[in-house]
């Protein structure tokens, strides 16, 4: 039965279906029917199914067609989601959802598509594609909130799985190209049959191609049923944009979406995607796994990997993306570190970009730059991924050849690679032989890539051992020698960095590079030769350089080798093995090497250095030769060799460092060597005559050595021959080598012969025998040496001197004492006068110092020695320091004498290991040399003679350390030194703190104990000693000590000398002053023979013991203002502190001295300590100052107030570091941060916002408002500090003139100004910090924070703060508005304390605070509120009160629409009464329109809301009227009439009662301003509701009662006041049609008798003055009052009129000819009333005698109006009554009571208005006119 009813309900359908015959008509039967038939899929019964199954074709025949017929695709879509429905039904619904959806307009697609998504989940795959393909088109449309806040259209959190559905979908849109076309196979065979997995396969191999990032399936299922356009394609790609854009889904799942967007060939797609990826650039982790991985996947697609068991299916597998989308995505990967370690993806990208098949320049440069990438960030450890990218370079840099920039750029991560993994690299040497061959090749650009790449894998082979040591060998020297200055460049790198130093063929390799012609690797090469120990720590074990025989032997095998070779140099005639800058090269460092291995430390930088070694390298080349017993073995002895390369050298080119090395070796072993120069003696020669002067002195020495090993005669004829070549005037060069010649001769001669004398030789006589013919050939010789003294060139005279000087130092000169002649007197004259000379040079005054202290050390009776002194000291000039060492050591030299060291011989023997010899006459005068400086010269009044005498005495405590005479002295050279120590001059200084430390250094405990007290004396009290020298010398002459302008001198020795006392360890002054040089001269070859980095090297080890009390003074004074105290001190600090953690192993000391010093009382510590402070703080972590940071603000601040610029400037700079500091420390996570916010907030609110110092409050507020912004939620503990502590803040800076300027301003400037200062507080850091801390605020603060802001609002006094805190609560409601409700009564409180300001500014910040704060408030408290706000509206006389009241009720109306809804029964009215506000002031009208809106906003027009809360309003309006206030009682009034004016008619009682009492118990007392008001009211009340008052109702008053009251008023004295009281009457009167005439006219006969104005004709007074104008207007106002008033009281019964018609009419004629035109006009309006009124113009109360009287009286009058040519009004008024007359007159028939000469009159003035100019008037007269003539 059941079946059949459906059946039969199916038929029925179908009927209705057949009958519809519009589209509407269809639509509707769809809509409702198809759900219910599609539910009946389900029925058992297969008929029924049948059926349906029919009914559902006719509709698709039906619908097809028609495609605007909409389907119910609501309900279909609900009924799918059924889960109790049948899948057969399901699978029928899906079909009409897809086909209705899209008919749905674009809106309805919108509304319905999140229940597109919802209905996915759970349902099969194809179904849901489907779905997906519905949905993405419409994503276009969609509208999303613009506020996170607001809830999205698509609530996705809950379901993951239909997110990734969706996410997948739309990943394929994406990468669907547009108009792509599916080329399905034609035929495909049935899977069923037995062979359907081979067919299957078979099939496999024809399956169409999908586009690049997709798999067969996504394309099918992008493609759907019906296939995008490519328009459309477009449009669903943008949704999908919007919709990532929108953040409906989280960012980490989009990313790969919106990089596949950018990457499309439609622009607008690209660029939105692009836009957006930009904008989240900085969110986006791309180290996130689940971005990288989903972009490799895309990146590569499906790679079947051999790992994985079952293949992924044909159908699923995603192609790699095209080229164009891998250049997007590439980018991406070299942002992130993880992309880089993701093995084996990182490296298939490479091998991808690098091989594929696809890959173009571009994406190749992408991926190299990935390469890079992986280099610098993938794990050494990962070796397979190495291996992997180093064979894919490899492969690269051999196959490809296009672009060099690409090449280069692999070439650089070959060298990155190898720097990374050096392991992969150390065993390949073939690898670098072809980067080498590369580069002989290359390009430039390139070749530049390879040198960069192989400098880099230098480091993979510094530990080759064995066979691949050899390798490298061979290689470099293989290539050390190309064309190409790169190659020859990296081959010297790799000869430097891969071998040992001690390794000699690399050596020789560098060598090599070393005579290289281009600088780059010359001076490279040059400089790894030369550092000696440097490298010493790569390879241990090893010398720092080879040893002098393998050197050798290696070198002359290779120059024999190449002598053979093309290689070969040749020069002039002869031939080289190298060419002479390497020749030059090698030679210097075999000297090295020879240097290094006799024990020196060798050096190749100046000869003079070098000669030092000699005695050393002496000694080893003795023990070398010892060796080489056998004679066979000479010639290759190394000695040998060497000497053969240097002459070799020598005689081709020259060159004066290997002129020098000849001469050292032969003359530093003489006896065996000088001999096998014999037979060169010419070539010596030869070397004399050279053009370099150096290279003649070098060569002369060297003919010295060789010949003076000769037998005797042969040297007789070498000096007979010399003497013969001097005088050789032609060539000056022979001339000076020959003078030097005979100088070093002669000497040496002297030398052995006084050796002789020493020793005992047996054959005395032999030698007295042939020392006679020498002495005359010596004394001959040293005549001609003494003759080129006088000579012309300076050259010979330079070498004469010398000369001299080198005979005087080996033995006495053979010449006079004194006499005529050549005498030693004159030597010594001639000598002294040339130091001060300024014509001499240099060179020539330090000669002849050296050769005057040379002559009393040979002889021993040396007659002028103390003159020789005398004059040297007296000698001094200005600015010759280096000049004054000289003299120095010429003093300490000649004070000896005999014992001087100067007489050895400097090859052979150090100074050291010389002693004079035994039986020479002593000729020492040190007493008298000392005596003399101390007692004449150190106290010098010239500064120069006081600075060289200081360094004399230097060289003699320094030479002379053990002399007796020193010993006995040395108090006073101390007290000598000290003096010198004030010495403006800094050397001076230097030297005499050096000299300090020496004497110290020799005195017994018992004398240090003496020189410390007195040195530390001297220095902290500035005394001055006396020692005396003699009887009657005084070292000091006046007040030597401190003369420098302001002690300035002597400060760094104070400051040393209180470090040590403050050590307790006073003697440590003089390990300071060792340890402070550091003067430029004590690094000259002068300053250095002292020798005191020795001293200060000991100084600094016996200074470690006390570090922990120095280091945080050392470490403060290096920042002293005072440069020589910085300088000084920084040297200490650098020599005593070699641990790099120092400052942070004593960071507590230091912070303690140096925050103790900051508030020291002399500025130079204060300012240091800021600067060191400065320093100290930079990088510092929260831990290590946190202990300090609120001492260090505090004392800072302090400081930044200091007398003195400069500490100011040095505190200022410090603060703002500290405020860095602090910020950064606030920046990190963890609880330190937030420590450092809570000790920070409180220094900066109690003491740096409220300082008075302007720039500790702008660093404060800067520094709280970068920290507000980094602290973020840390700040939220502090809030209630902060806020209220900022707030105060904004007044507190805000400039004082200001609020001067505001008490001076108008009220509208002071308005326009505060509003200016307010916006200027409200968007100042301060109020920008409170807006951070407030984000975070929640319950936990508030309560501590609502006192303190209602605290402010009480007491707070600027203008900013009481801005700031409205604006804050106004923030809290905002952002907690629960957590503050039960503050908000308090905050409220406050507010209305604050809210009557003086300034409008704040009147309207804490109303619009109110505003906002009554939402969060309980309503008892909004009650209050209103109540209180209506009672001082109502009672309070005060302006201030009325507005705040008004911007209050504004603001919450404006704010909190709905609080002041639920209170209308008290706010409207009060707004009500306050829009009738008058209007007397400007402020006070805007206050009215205030009223106004908020009435007009919360009532349903103003008649519905005077209705709706008129019982309220009443009350309001008593209250009013009741008022105090004259004022508020106008108002009242006014109100009230609106009142009754709105409710015309409708005003019935008890309302009406109530109204007209109120208004009449106003009206009783006497009169005040603004009283009229009630009249009117009461007259507009009574005249709309006269009929309502005329029923009796219980107190409603009568007519009657209001018009007695009305008249009582009527008769008061004011006329204003009357004039209105009369109108009120009239009013009244003439609704009711009351009779009161008789009254009224005793009140206005007299008034219109009163006033009588002047006539309209009568002159105006032009001296008629102010007061009696305003009178005159009063009377016409009066008058023009009484007469409306007549008019209108006129009654209408007849005993009245016939007892006072004749009087009124009267008054009206009289006043009509004598008046102006406003009271004509008046008169004649009264007039017309008059006679609509006249009851004897009445049928029935004819009487014709009074109305002829009246109306001739009347025409009379109208004659003058009706002529008025000036005020048409007045004529059209005339006119009017004139039609009014005739018009009643021939209605009531009494024509005959117009006379003859009225009608006359009329006519004429008529005829007048003929003319008139307005035509209505014209043609009225004309008809009247006529009407008139044509009267019976």
């Amino acid at each position: 039965m059941a079946a059949q009813d459906e059946l039969n309900q199916l038929e029925r359908v179908f009927l209705r279906l057949g009958h519809a015959e519009t589209d509407e008509q269809l639509q509707d039967i769809i809509s409702k029917f198809l759900p219910p038939v599609l539910l009946k899929l389900s029925s058992a019964q297969e008929g029924v199914r049948k059926k349906v199954m029919e009914l559902l074709v006719h509709v698709n025949k039906r619908i097809k067609s028609r495609p605007k017929i909409q389907l119910p695709v609501e309900t279909l879509l609900v009924q799918y989601q059924d889960p109790a429905a049948a899948s057969f039904v399901t699978n029928f619904t899906i079909i009409y959802i897809k086909m209705g959806y899209p008919r749905l307009d674009v809106a309805k697609q919108c509304e319905l598509a999140p229940t597109l998504l919802t209905a996915m989940e759970g349902k099969p795959e194809p179904q849901q594609d489907s779905l997906m393909h519905l949905l993405i088109p419409t994503l276009y449309h969609m509208k999303y909130p613009t506020e996170p806040s607001k809830a999205s259209p698509f609530v996705l959190t809950e379901k993951p799985k239909t997110v990734h559905q969706l996410l997948e979908f739309m990943l394929d849109v994406l990468l669907m190209p547009y108009g792509f076309v599916l080329n399905e196979p034609p035929s495909r065979p049935a899977p069923s049959s037995p062979q359907g997995a081979v067919a299957g396969a078979a099939a496999g191999q024809n399956l169409p191609q999908p586009p690049p990032g997709m798999s067969l399936y996504a394309v099918k299922r992008v493609i759907g049923e019906a296939q995008w356009s490519p328009e459309q394609l477009e449009q669903c790609k943008l949704g999908i944009v919007k919709f990532i854009e929108a953040q409906q889904v989280p960012e980490v799942e989009t990313v790969v979406h919106l990089v596949i967007a950018s990457s499309d060939t439609r622009h607008s797609v690209a660029t939105a995607a692009d836009l957006e990826l930009k904008s989240k650039q900085s969110i986006i982790d791309w180290n996130n796994p689940l971005i990288i991985n989903k972009m490799f996947r895309v990146y590569l697609g499906d790679i079947p990997l051999k790992t994985k068991g079952a293949a992924v299916k044909r159908e699923l597998k995603h192609e790699p993306v095209s080229t164009r989308v891998k250049l997007k995505i590439l980018p991406h990967l070299l942002r992130s570190r993880l992309a880089a370690e993701c093995f084996p993806a990182n490296i298939q990208v490479v091998y991808d970009g690098l091989f594929g098949a696809n890959t173009n320049n571009k994406l190749l440069s992408l991926t190299l730059q990935f390469v890079h990438h992986i280099c610098v960030v993938c794990p050494d450890t990962n070796k397979p991924l190495g291996l992997m990218l180093l064979n894919g370079l490899t492969k690269l840099i051999n196959e490809y050849k296009e672009d060099p920039k690409l090449l280069c750029v692999a070439y650089s991560a070959v060298g990155k690679l190898s720097s990374r993994m050096p392991q992969l690299f150390t065993k390949d040497i073939a690898l670098v032989q072809q980067f080498f061959e590369s580069m002989c090749k290359e390009e430039a650009d390139v070749r530049l890539a390879i040198q960069e790449a192989l400098s880099m894998m230098v480091g993979a082979y510094v530990n080759l051992q064995g066979a691949l040591l050899n390798l490298m060998e061979a290689l470099v020297a293989a290539y050390i020698g190309k064309p190409e200055v790169q190659v020859r460049q990296v081959a010297m790198k790799f000869a430097s960095s891969v071998f040992a130093p001690d390794h000699v063929p690399s050596r020789y390799l560098l060598l090599l590079a070393a005579g290289d012609p281009r600088e780059e690797v010359c001076g490279e090469a040059r400089r790894t030769l030369r550092s000696l120990l440097s490298k010493r720590t790569e390879k241990e074990g090893s010398k720092p350089m080879p040893s002098f025989p393998e050197m050798v032997s290696y070198i002359q095998e290779k120059a024999s080798e190449r002598m053979k070779s093309p290689a070969k140099y040749i020069i002039g005639t002869s031939t080289l093995p190298f060419n002479p800058a390497t020749f030059e090269e090698i030679i210097l460092y075999l000297r090295m090497c020879l240097a290094h291995s006799a024990g020196a430390t060798p050096t190749s930088q100046s000869l003079i250095d070098m000669q030092d070694d000699a005695p050393l390298i002496g000694r080893y080349i003795r023990s070398l030769l010892a060796n080489e017993a056998s004679p066979k073995g000479f010639e290759t002895s190394p000695v040998q060799v060497y000497m053969d390369l240097l002459q070799q050298l020598l005689s081709a080119v020259g060159g004066i460092p290997v002129m020098y090395c000849l001469l050292e070796v032969v003359s530093v072993c003489p006896q065996k060597l000088a001999a096998r120069f014999a037979h060169k003696i010419d070539w010596i020669k030869g070397l004399m005559n050279t053009n370099k002067e150096d290279m003649r002195e070098l060569a002369a020495q060297l003919y010295a050595v060789v010949v003076s090993t000769m037998s005797g005669n042969e040297l007789k004829t070498a000096v007979q021959n010399l003497i013969k070549i001097t005088k050789d005037a032609h060539s000056p060069e022979t001339q000076h080598g020959a003078i030097l010649a005979l100088g070093y001769m002669v000497g040496r001669y002297m030398s052995r012969r006084r050796g002789l004398i020493m020793g005992d030789t047996p054959d005395l006589d032999q030698m007295s025998a042939t020392s006679r013919e020498d002495e005359e050939l010596i004394t001959m010789a040293t005549k001609i040496i003494g003759s080129f003294l006088d000579s012309g060139s300076p050259m010979l005279t330079v070498a004469a001197v010398t000369a001299l000087g080198e005979i005087g130092r080996n033995g006495e000169l053979l010449i006079p004492g004194d006499g005529d002649g050549f005498t030693k007197l004159s030597l010594v004259d001639n000598l002294l006068a040339r130091i001060p000379s300024g014509k001499e040079t240099g060179k020539m005054k330090e000669r002849a110092i050296q050769t005057l202290g040379f002559l009393p050390v040979g002889d021993s009776e040396f007659p002028h020695q103390k003159k020789l002194l005398q004059g040297l000291m007296d000698s001094v000039e200005a600015k010759q320091v280096e000049l004054q060492f000289t003299v120095g050591e010429a003093i300490t030299g000649a004070s000896i004498g005999t014992c001087s060291g100067a007489a050895r011989d400097v090859w052979t023997c150090t100074e050291d290991q010389y002693c004079p010899p035994q039986n020479v006459k002593n000729n020492d005068v040190v007493p008298w040399v000392l005596s003399s400086i101390l007692s004449k010269y150190i106290v010098s009044q010239n500064p120069h003679v006081r600075q060289a005498a200081c360094i004399w005495l230097l060289s003699l405590v320094k030479k002379l350390s053990e002399h007796k005479e020193i010993r006995s002295h040395l108090k006073e050279i101390q007290t000598a030194f000290i003096s010198i120590l004030s010495d403006p001059d800094e050397l001076s200084q230097d030297v005499a703190s050096k000299g300090l430390g020496l004497v110290y250094e020799l005195g017994g405990e018992q004398d240090q104990q003496e020189l410390v007290s007195t040195l530390v004396e001297t220095l902290m009290t500035g005394k001055r000693v006396k020692h005396t020298v003699s009887e009657d010398t005084e070292v000091f002459q006046g007040d030597a000590l401190g003369k420098a302008p302001d002690g300035h001198g002597l400060s760094t020795y104070k400051e040393l000398c209180s470090l040590a006392s403050d050590l307790n360890q006073p003697d440590l002054v003089y390990k300071f002053m060792n340890l402070a040089n550091h003067h430029a001269m004590w690094n000259s070859r002068k300053g250095a023979a002292f020798g005191f980095n020795i001293i200060a090297a000991k100084a600094g080890e016996q200074l470690a013991p006390f570090l922990p009390q120095l280091v945080p003074r050392l470490y403060r004074y290096q920042f002293d203002p005072n440069l020589a105290i910085r300088q000084a001190m920084t040297s200490i600090w650098d020599a005593l502190v070699t641990d790099k953690n120092i400052v942070d192993k004593y960071l507590k000391e230091i912070f303690q001295d140096v925050i103790s010093n900051l508030t020291s009382n002399m500025w130079r510590v204060r300012e240091s300590c800021c600067l060191a402070l400065n320093d100290l703080i930079r990088g510092r972590q929260a831990d290590d100052v946190i202990d300090h940071l609120t001492e260090i603000w505090e004392t800072l601040f302090r400081v930044l107030d200091d007398i003195k610029e400069s500490v100011r400037k040095a505190a200022d700079l410090t603060l703002k570091t500290l405020s860095k500091v602090c910020v950064r420390m606030c920046e990190s996570t963890g609880a330190s941060a937030q420590r450092i916010v809570g000790v920070l907030l409180p220094i900066l609110l109690d003491k740096g916002i409220v300082s008075n110092v302007a720039e500790v409050r702008s660093l404060s507020i800067q520094t709280l408002v970068k920290i507000s912004k980094t602290a973020g939620n840390r700040l939220k503990p502090h809030a209630p500090r902060l806020i209220p502590a900022l707030l105060e803040a904004l007044s507190v800076l805000e400039p004082q003139v200001l609020n001067y300027l505001s008490l001076r301003a108008t009220e509208q400037e002071k308005s326009a100004m505060d509003t200016a200062r307010l916006s200027a507080a409200k968007s100042s850091p301060m109020m920008e910090t409170v807006n951070m801390c407030l984000q975070h605020l929640d319950v936990s603060v508030l309560g501590e924070l609502v006192p303190k802001l209602c605290d402010l609002l009480k007491s707070g006094v600027g203008l900013g703060t009481k801005g700031g805190c409205a604006s804050v609560i106004v923030s809290l409601t905002v952002q907690c508005p629960q957590d503050l409700t039960p503050y908000s009564g308090k905050l409220m409180s406050a507010l209305l304390n604050g809210i009557h300001d003086r300034s409008v500014v704040i009147q309207k910040s804490f109303a619009f605070a109110i505003g906002h704060l009554v939402r969060t408030a309980k309503d008892s408290s909004v009650e209050k509120l209103l109540q209180k706000l209506s009672t001082w509206y109502l009672e309070k006389e005060e302006v201030v009160y009325k507005s705040s009241c008004c911007l209050t009720v504004h603001a919450i109306s404006h704010y909190s629409p709905d609080v002041l809804k639920a209170h209308a029964g008290v706010a409207l009215p009060l707004a009500f009464l306050g829009m009738h506000q008058q209007t007397d002031e400007q402020g006070e009208s805007a206050d009215a329109n205030l009223w106004a809106e908020v009435w007009q906003e919360h009532v349903p027009g103003s008649f519905g809301g005077i209705r709706l809360y008129m019982t309220e309003l009443i009350a309001i309006t008593q209250r009013a009227l009741q008022s105090q206030s004259w004022k508020m009682k106008a108002q009242g009034g006014v109100a009230m009439a609106t009142i009754a004016k709105q409710q015309t008619g409708s005003l019935v009682a008890p309302h009406l009662g109530m109204v007209l009492n109120a208004l009449l118990q106003g009206l009783a007392g006497r009169t005040w301003a603004g009283k009229e008001e009630l009249l009117k009211a009461v007259g507009s009340v009574v005249s709309k509701c006269s009929v309502e008052l005329q029923k009796t109702v219980a107190g409603q008053p009568s007519v009657r009662q209001v018009l007695d009251l009305v008249l009582k008023e009527c008769k008061k004295e004011s006329l204003v006041y009357k004039m209105a009281a009369l109108r009120c009457a009239a009013d009244i009167l003439e609704a009711t049609e009351e009779d009161r005439f008789q009254e009224m006219a005793d009140i206005l006969f007299p008034l219109i008798r009163k006033n009588q104005p002047s006539s309209a004709g009568s002159p105006k007074h032009d001296d008629d003055d102010d007061e009696e104008a305003k009178e005159r207007e009063l009377r016409m106002e009066v008058l023009i009052c009484a007469f409306e008033t007549l008019g209108k009281a006129w009654p209408k019964t007849a005993q009245m009129q016939s007892r006072y018609q004749a009087e009124v009419c009267g008054l009206m004629c009289d006043r009509l000819k004598l008046s102006t035109w406003r009271v004509q006009l008046g008169v004649l309006q009264c007039m017309k009333a008059f006679y609509q009124r006249l009851l004897l113009l009445e049928q029935d109360q004819k009487n014709s005698g009074e109305l002829t009287e009246l109306l001739s009286e009347t025409c009379t009058a109208l004659a003058s109006p009706l002529e008025n040519r000036s005020y048409s009004s007045v004529r059209t008024e005339a006119l009017s009554i004139l039609e009014l007359l005739l018009k009643r007159i021939e209605e009531s028939d009494q024509w005959d009571c117009l006379a003859e000469k009225s009608r006359q009159q009329l006519q004429r003035s008529l005829a007048t208005m003929e003319t008139d100019l307005r035509p209505d008037l014209k043609d009225k007269a004309q008809t009247l006119r006529r009407k008139i003539q044509g009267l019976p």
